[in-house]
């Protein structure tokens, strides 16, 4: 991947005036730092940033340099990321299942939070000997739809198994805390708040007084061109907390609701018969999420940076590799007049392009590009 910034005012002017047939991941910095905005100001709690969602050092530096200073890391790669980008900062290692060397490993780099959903892996924190300053917060999951996929297949606990696991918590002597996760790209606030909502019952069942509850992620990205309105999101949280009695600290952990909208990715096409298309990039490299998500949103980019205008049709899209499931799902509304150079302009990919992209078949590398905006 090349990483070498460069200044333009669009990605349409910088496909005109610039030469190259490398995918370019275009970056508005104004974007990212209007979404930490709208979390700072409308989230009535700590923001942090999940790092497995883009952890691109210009990105993770400017969350840094725009006040965010707690991250949820996942892997001990991630935990030194923060460590050289951002010294000081609050590290939350929320990855429920962790080998004894990484828990040692989080221990040693000063985690402040851990996340459990199974007494086994409680147990595993209490035999490293994380301290008992730290706080463990027990990962619950219930029967609510919402996220574009669900997260509840592979974490968290069941809400019987969730008061045992509070008790040992706190007879342990951690501070305890209690989070949950939606599911990704979850465009419904009432599934946010059905899981709040839950949580005191869970808390009072164990006779445990928690002092946080992290909401997670999940918050959505656009799919129209456009951010999501964040606000309903906040206000069914803040809405449902009133369920507590003593209402705890919120936290959010937004990954991909914080950056995807902050990025564009254009691919060049390089064949295009018999209604098919060919591009320089596909499911092995930045569009690897195309098979589990729907990322519709999408302009043409002519020759000399026009766009496309004509009437479209469905296409049967490729990927460069010579493997044929390098193929995105469904077919693409494209113009009727599409045609060999052409770029196309994908938005919302700040999340997940990042840490995907694999080398496969030779293919994979992209070139970095500061805009002004997209």
């Amino acid at each position: 991947m090349l990483q070498r910034p460069v200044v333009s005012v669009t990605p349409a002017k910088h496909r005109a005036t610039e030469a190259g047939e490398l995918p370019v991941h275009f970056f508005a910095p104004s974007a990212l730092d209007a979404r930490l905005q709208t979390f700072k100001a409308h989230f009535h709690g700590v923001v942090t940033y999940a790092v497995k969602a883009n952890p691109a050092d210009h990105v993770v530096s400017q969350l840094w340099a725009g006040g965010l200073d707690g991250f949820d890391v996942a892997s001990p790669d991630e935990i030194a990321l923060i460590q050289r980008l951002c010294p000081g900062a609050a590290m939350h290692y929320n990855n429920p299942v962790r080998s004894r060397s990484e828990i040692r490993f989080g221990i040693e780099a000063g985690i402040v939070s851990w996340s459990v959903d199974d007494m086994g892996e409680l147990d595993k924190l209490i035999a490293c000997g994380v301290p008992q300053e730290n706080e463990v917060a027990v990962r619950f999951k219930l029967p609510v739809a919402g996220g574009t996929y669900n997260f509840g297949a592979k974490f968290g606990a069941t809400e019987d198994e969730a008061v045992a696991l509070l008790r040992r918590v706190a007879e342990a002597g951690f501070r305890p805390a209690m989070t949950f996760h939606v599911g990704t790209q979850c465009k419904d606030p009432q599934a946010f708040a059905s899981y709040v909502a839950a949580a005191p019952r869970i808390a009072a069942e164990a006779g445990v007084t928690i002092e946080r509850l992290n909401v997670g992620g999940g918050f959505p990205a656009g799919r129209d061109g456009q951010p999501v309105d964040l606000l309903p999101f906040f206000a069914a949280i803040d809405k449902a907390a009133g369920a507590f009695d003593t209402r705890p600290i919120l936290v959010c952990e937004p990954g991909r609701g914080m950056v995807a909208d902050s990025f564009a990715y254009a691919v060049q096409v390089k064949s295009v018969h018999s209604g098919r298309v060919y591009l320089n990039d596909g499911v092995y490299g930045g569009l690897a999420e195309f098979p589990s998500m729907v990322i519709s949103m999408h302009s043409v980019i002519g020759h000399l940076g026009e766009a496309r205008s004509a009437a479209s049709q469905p296409m049967t899209v490729f990927g460069p590799t010579c493997d044929s499931i390098d193929q995105l799902p469904g077919a693409l509304a494209l113009p009727v007049d599409l045609t060999e150079g052409d770029w196309i302009l994908f938005r919302s990919m700040g999340a997940y392009l990042t840490g995907m992209t694999t080398r496969f078949n030779g293919y994979g590398d992209w070139r970095s590009v500061t805009v002004d905006s997209l």
